[in-house]
C-alpha cells in the first residue's frame, strides 16, 4: 500500500510540473542570448538585441517592406515627398496615434526625437550628422511645421533610397516628448530614466530589464494598428543552448533563438515543434585594431585571412545556421559580392608573415563573447592560427564587457558581430569609411575601432551615397569590397542565417532579415 501511494504521489507530482511547465496562453517566452544590451533608450542604444526590444516598443517614421527590402512603407508617416533641390523632405503624420501615456503623437515629438539624437551625441549620432542636420543647424532642418507635418532637410542630393533607408533605423524611434522631459535630469533629455523604461508608441511597454536575467514587455491596448492578441512577451537570457532546447520540449519556452544544427536536427522530429530560418543582414568578422605594431603592416592583416578555415567551420558547427561571406555586405544587398577570395592557407599566411618580418610568428589576444557561436569560432581560429605561427590568446568575457572594451580601442583583435542599421549598403561602409581616426572624432565607425582611415575608401564612400543610378552605385560597392579585401583590417567571414525552433501553437511567428524586424503585434497562440 505504501508503495502504490508513493508512485501515486510522485505521478501527481510530475502531471502537476507538466501543467506549471505550458507557459500562460496569452505569454510569448523566449529563451535568447541578450548580455550585450547597455541601455535600453533608442537614441543612444546601438547593440543587436536591443533592436529587437525597440520594433515592438516604439514605432519609426518609415521601415522597409519585410517581403521586399528594397520598398520604404509608412509607420507614423503616411506620406512623404521630396523637393525639387533634392534636400527636404517633407512627411505627414498619421492622426490617431497615441503614445503609452495616453498623450497623441504629433510632429513635435518627431522633431523632438530627432534632435535629441542630435543633443545627445551618443553612437548613433552618425546616422543623422552624415545626412547633414547637426546641433548647431537642427533648428533648420529638423523641424515640425504644424502637429502634422514634419520636414528634414538633409545637406545634399542624396539618393532619396538611401535617405528612407537610413530613416527605418531603430534609433529613429519616435519617443514620447512631454513623457521623456518629465523625466529629465540635470539637463539629460530624460537618458537616465530611458535607460530602464519606455516612451513609445508601440504594440508593448517595457515592463522590466534585468541584465542577462531577462526582459518583459506588456501589451498596449491603445496599439493604432489594433491590440495585440498577446498580454506579454518576455525574453529568458539563457547562454547554453542545450538549456534553451531543454526548456523547449519541456513547455518552459515557446521559442528557442539560439540553436546549432546539432540542436535543432532531433527537434525536426518532435511533431510539436516548427523550425524557421531567415538569412540576416548580420555579418561575423575579425577586428584587428592597427595600433597593434604587427597590424599596422598590411602583410600581417593579410596573412590571417589565410588562417581562418572557414568551410570547416559552416560545413561542422555553424552548419544550417551561417554561410561563408568573406565581405562587408550581405548577399542580396545592392553591390554585393559573392566571391570568398580567401582560404586556409598556412603556408602562404606564414610567407606572407615572414614578409612583413615575423619569420617566427607573433603572439595576440582576441576579446570574446562567452557565448555560442562566438566562442566556438573563438576556439577553431585559434587552432587555425597556430598552424600558421600565430599564437592567440582568447579574453573572454560577456558581451557588454568586450563591446565596451571595442569601443575604446584597445583590444588586439575583436571577434564581432556586426547588424545593418538600415537596408542599404552604406549601412556597412562603417567597415571602410571613417572621416575622423582621431581619439575625439564625433563619428566613431568599424574602421575608426580599428583605428584604420583610408582616404580612398572614404571617399568612395561619401560618393556612392550622392549615385541614383543603381548600376552605378551597386559597381562602386564592387570595387570598394575588392580594394577592402587587400587593404582592411578586417577578416570578414560569415553571414548569419538565423533559425528559431517553437511550439507550434504560435501562429504568425515569422523571423525578419534584421532585428528590428521581428514583429509580435500580431503573434498569438491557438
Amino acid at each position: 500500500m505504501k508503495n502504490t501511494l508513493s508512485i501515486t504521489l510522485v505521478a501527481l507530482l510530475l502531471w502537476s510540473t507538466s501543467i506549471l511547465a505550458a507557459t500562460p496562453k496569452d505569454t510569448l517566452v523566449q529563451a535568447w542570448l541578450f548580455d550585450d544590451i547597455i541601455t535600453m533608450d533608442p537614441q543612444e542604444m546601438f547593440e543587436i538585441s536591443t533592436f529587437e526590444i525597440h520594433a515592438n516598443v516604439y514605432d519609426t517614421l518609415v521601415i522597409f517592406d519585410l517581403d521586399d527590402t528594397a520598398k520604404i512603407v509608412g509607420v507614423i508617416a503616411q506620406s512623404w515627398e521630396v523637393g525639387d533641390d533634392g534636400k527636404t523632405y517633407t512627411f505627414k503624420i498619421r492622426d490617431g496615434i497615441k503614445f503609452h501615456s495616453g498623450n497623441v503623437l504629433t510632429a513635435h515629438d518627431v522633431e523632438f526625437s530627432f534632435r535629441r539624437m542630435l543633443q545627445m551625441d551618443a553612437s548613433p549620432a552618425f546616422l543623422l550628422t552624415d545626412l547633414g542636420p547637426s546641433v548647431d543647424n537642427m533648428e533648420d532642418t529638423v523641424k515640425a511645421v504644424d502637429d502634422n507635418t514634419f520636414v528634414l532637410t538633409v545637406g545634399d542630393a542624396f539618393a532619396p533610397s538611401f535617405v528612407l533607408n537610413v530613416l527605418t533605423a531603430a534609433n529613429f524611434s519616435i519617443v514620447d516628448k512631454n513623457e521623456v522631459l518629465a523625466h529629465e535630469k540635470d539637463g539629460d533629455m530624460g537618458n537616465e530614466w530611458l535607460k530602464t523604461n519606455s516612451a513609445g508608441s508601440g504594440p508593448f511597454i517595457l515592463k522590466s530589464w534585468k541584465p542577462n536575467e531577462s526582459i518583459s514587455v506588456v501589451r498596449f491596448d491603445d496599439y493604432w494598428r489594433g491590440t495585440p492578441p498577446l498580454n506579454r512577451i518576455v525574453w529568458r537570457h539563457i547562454g547554453e543552448s542545450t538549456t534553451q532546447r531543454l526548456l523547449l520540449e519541456k513547455g518552459d519556452v515557446d521559442i528557442a533563438r539560439n540553436l546549432p544544427a546539432d540542436q535543432l536536427d532531433p527537434l525536426k522530429e518532435n511533431p510539436e515543434l516548427a523550425i524557421t530560418s531567415t538569412p540576416q543582414g548580420t555579418n561575423y568578422y575579425l577586428g584587428l585594431n592597427v595600433r597593434n605594431e604587427y597590424f599596422a603592416k598590411e602583410k600581417v592583416r593579410q596573412a590571417l585571412k589565410y588562417l581562418v578555415d572557414y568551410d570547416a567551420m559552416t560545413q561542422t558547427f555553424l552548419r544550417d545556421t551561417f554561410v561563408v561571406n568573406q565581405t562587408f555586405l550581405p548577399y542580396g544587398f545592392l553591390g554585393s559580392v559573392e566571391d570568398t577570395p580567401f582560404g586556409f592557407d598556412p603556408a602562404k599566411a606564414k610567407a606572407l608573415l615572414t614578409e612583413a618580418g615575423y619569420p617566427d610568428g607573433i603572439s595576440v589576444t582576441m576579446d570574446t563573447r562567452n557565448t555560442w557561436p562566438v566562442m566556438d569560432m573563438a576556439q577553431a581560429i585559434q587552432a587555425t592560427f597556430k598552424e600558421g605561427g600565430v599564437n592567440l590568446e582568447i579574453l573572454p568575457a560577456d558581451g557588454k564587457t568586450t563591446l565596451t572594451k571595442y569601443r575604446a580601442r584597445k583590444h588586439d583583435i575583436y571577434i564581432g558581430r556586426w547588424g545593418v542599421d538600415y537596408f542599404d549598403p552604406n549601412s556597412n561602409a562603417v567597415f571602410a569609411a571613417n572621416s575622423d581616426n582621431s581619439d575625439e572624432a564625433k563619428s566613431k565607425p568599424l574602421a575608426w575601432r580599428n583605428s584604420w582611415q583610408d582616404e580612398t575608401l572614404t571617399g568612395l564612400a561619401k560618393g556612392l551615397v550622392m549615385e541614383k543610378d543603381a548600376a552605378k552605385r551597386a559597381a562602386g560597392y564592387n570595387d570598394m569590397i575588392r580594394q577592402h579585401w587587400k587593404r582592411a583590417p578586417f577578416v570578414m567571414m560569415f553571414q548569419q542565417v538565423e533559425a528559431a525552433a517553437y511550439n507550434k501553437n504560435l501562429q504568425n511567428f515569422r523571423l525578419g532579415p534584421s532585428a528590428d524586424t521581428n514583429f509580435y503585434h500580431t503573434v498569438s497562440k491557438q
